[in-house]
């Protein structure tokens, strides 16, 4: 595993259910094509499986 990982925002929460839009603005992204980088562990991965239908993520 790697130990970050780069995680950006494609689409847009606007439509999304209020607990998606909550994980991503908690991921840290507020625009689109804004990202963020964060450590690879079970929690983050968690919220970004969540929420995989807005982002797009690298290991770093």
């Amino acid at each position: 595993m790697a130990d970050k990982l780069r995680v950006t925002l494609v689409k847009s929460p606007i439509g999304a259910v209020p607990k998606h839009r909550k994980t991503v603005e908690a991921l840290g992204l507020k625009k689109v094509n804004n990202s963020n980088e964060l450590p690879d562990n079970a929690a983050v991965r968690g919220m970004i499986w969540h929420v995989k239908h807005l982002v797009k993520v690298e290991e770093i």
